[in-house]
């Protein structure tokens, strides 16, 4: 019998694919754009109720389907086999190997302080290492996941306490005048929004590896829903920590926020100790994703010729095949782009899949048994595809290379559908 996670370990793949790059390096480019508190977790509470929306959305999903492969399986089986089709492509080649570079990349860049900052080596190592433990059976997997994400969860938990209980010898970037009033309203609210939505991808992580979890009608929502409430309360907690121990000129553009602003609570000693753990947590990061990514890269592959070979699985059900084309692609994204660049085209690309996939879910016909129901349905999914389309249409206008590029990638996939074709006995039907 094949085994099956308990909702702890699915628990973990959503916190793990959540808590990672983001959260601990974008603040300091939302401040070139907005620089008031309040406009600052405004964007984080934002992100973390539309996170929550999409999560009530990805439980009913995934409860109705009770297939593996995430939005792949739902566009597919409620729209068209093109839009999962695509949806797979954006995963495969940005939505879960762009995090896996960024968290690589950051990793190193974290260790700065001792001399491997940009050491792309150890980045392209991080990758493979973790790449070869997930290449077993879900026992590793598991066990390795909890055990990092415990980590992850702990070490962000004691720097906020920190933050708010030491005071560090630096002004602070904390200002709650009434200029978010305005800030709000700009272009660039908007665009620093793709920043916090890439910080909250993972919400819906668990519903990729439904078939793979314990009683899923019980456990995927509590999994989902539970994870990302208590993220989105981390996340504002943790932003304001940022901003309470470093001023705005030490943390605009800057990627490692976290050492910055911990070097001046701590000292030179303290952050060097905080830069070595965020190290060390971002590999739960890489580890959720490779967890992930790849079983939607089967789902695809089990459907269509041109993917056939990784739809192969090892004899414990790990599709190692889709495995290593996630790493490979991991590495190629960290050794060809910036951290920014890829940061907001990857995140661009997301935030436009995942408002598809939750507007699946308003078209779900024939509701099957044990099948959650969204609360507030349709109200929350039409606000989080309002809003979602809201800053897409601004980061267009503000950031229209990077934009251009997350585009270009959907129609590269587009192409390739055309010329691929599904296998002939595994047509992709509509069940509903």
């Amino acid at each position: 019998m094949k085994r099956k996670i308990s909702i702890y370990t699915a628990s973990a793949i959503v916190v793990a694919n959540m808590i990672g790059t983001g959260v601990f390096t974008s603040v300091g480019f939302q401040l070139a754009s907005v620089q008031n508190t309040w406009s600052i977790l405004l964007l984080w509470l934002a992100g973390g109720l539309l996170a929550l929306f999409g999560a009530f959305a990805y439980a009913e999903l995934g409860t109705h389907f009770k297939e593996s492969g995430g939005d792949y399986i739902y566009l597919s089986r409620v729209f068209h086999p093109l839009l999962g089709y695509l949806s797979a492509w954006a995963g495969l080649t940005v939505g879960f190997s762009a995090p896996v570079a960024l968290a690589a990349m950051a990793f190193t860049k974290y260790l700065s302080p001792f001399g491997l900052q940009n050491n792309m080596w150890l980045a392209i190592g991080i990758i493979v290492l973790i790449g070869l433990m997930h290449s077993f059976t879900i026992r590793h997997s598991s066990r390795f996941q909890n055990i990092s994400t415990v980590i992850k969860v702990l070490f962000i938990i004691c720097l906020i306490v920190l933050g708010f209980f030491i005071t560090g010898n630096t002004n602070s970037a904390v200002n709650f005048s009434n200029s978010w009033k305005s800030e709000i309203l700009k272009p660039g609210f908007a665009v620093s929004m793709i920043y916090v939505g890439f910080a909250y991808i993972g919400w819906n992580a668990a519903a990729y590896v439904v078939d793979e979890i314990k009683d899923p009608a019980k456990n995927l929502p509590r999994a989902l829903i539970g994870s990302t409430l208590f993220v989105a309360i981390v996340y504002i907690l943790f932003q304001f920590v940022l901003l309470k121990n470093a001023t705005v000129t030490q943390l605009v553009g800057k990627e490692e926020v976290t050492f910055i602003s911990f070097d001046n609570l701590l000292g030179s000693t303290g952050g060097k100790w905080v830069s070595i753990f965020i190290a060390i947590q971002l590999i739960a990061t890489v580890s959720s994703y490779l967890w992930v990514g790849p079983r939607v890269t089967m789902a695809m592959a089990k459907e269509y010729k041109l993917w056939q070979p990784f739809a192969k699985k090892n004899t414990h059900g790990i599709p190692v095949t889709a495995i290593w084309l996630h790493v490979f692609i991991s590495i190629l994204l960290a050794l060809t782009g910036s951290f920014e660049k890829i940061l907001l085209y990857a995140g661009f690309v997301l935030q436009l899949m995942a408002s598809l996939t939750v507007a699946t879910s308003l078209f779900l016909k024939n509701r099957q048994p044990g099948t959650f129901r969204s609360p507030f349905k349709p109200l929350l999914q039409i606000i989080f595809l309002l809003f979602n389309a809201w800053v897409l249409i601004f980061t267009i206008i503000e950031r229209p290379v990077e934009s251009l590029i997350g585009i270009g990638i959907i129609l590269a996939g587009a192409v390739i559908y055309y010329f691929d074709s599904p296998h002939p006995v595994e047509q992709i039907l509509n069940t509903d």
